[in-house]
């Protein structure tokens, strides 16, 4: 099971015929073999109701999405995954939230996160990145 992180989800509401990246990301979501965590739940609510997005969601279409996605395997934040993700922020000089992505990501058994934002390539101990909008990888 792969982990997808926010920026997936955002770019799955762009048209296809715009922007490549959506049809990459739809292309994903569209496949059964992934999960989240409330952490990108709470980003994709924030980021696509965001006022200045030019096609910003209302906050009822933003919440019926929220629901979709989060018929998925969806990891909650618990202190284990908190202190998990201060660690590694510390091992790895990465954020406090993109740590929080990746140990989400280990305690719900997945081995890659699909992230543009993170390192791509990188493992974070056992947890590889990769970004799915570059070539190579879709």
């Amino acid at each position: 099971m792969q982990f997808l992180d926010t920026n997936v989800l955002i770019y799955a509401l762009d048209e296809p015929h715009i922007s490549q990246k959506s049809a990459v990301a739809r292309d994903i979501i569209d496949r059964s073999d992934w999960g989240l965590s409330v952490q990108v739940l709470q980003e994709f609510y924030t980021q696509a109701t965001r006022l200045t997005r030019d096609d910003h969601l209302t906050d009822v279409s933003a919440l019926s999405l929220v629901e979709h996605y989060a018929r998925r395997p969806v990891q909650t934040l618990t202190p284990e995954i908190v202190r998990a993700a201060i660690a590694t922020h510390q091992r790895y000089q990465i954020s406090y939230w993109d740590a929080a992505i990746i140990e989400a990501a280990r305690t719900l058994g997945c081995h890659t996160v699909l992230s543009e934002d993170l390192h791509s390539g990188q493992d974070f101990g056992g947890i590889r990145v990769v970004n799915p909008f570059t070539p190579s990888n879709h």
